[in-house]
């Protein structure tokens, strides 16, 4: 098994440890399994990014 660090500002580490308590899991265990679901579904990622991406095209036009 590999490791990964990350950084985190203060406010998003508090916000992920409060999460994290509130399922009763560690910010550890939190993220390995957003990152176990983001990798286990890259077809549902990439239908929501398409969709996000169709939504704001024009914003996303006007600001470039």
């Amino acid at each position: 098994m590999s490791n990964i660090t990350i950084s985190l500002p203060e406010d998003r580490m508090s916000k992920l440890k409060e999460m994290a308590s509130g399922i009763g899991t560690t910010p550890e265990e939190l993220v390995r399994a957003s990152v176990e679901n983001l990798l286990g579904s890259p077809e549902e990622f990439q239908k929501i990014l398409d969709y996000v991406l169709k939504k704001n095209e024009e914003l996303y036009r006007r600001l470039a």
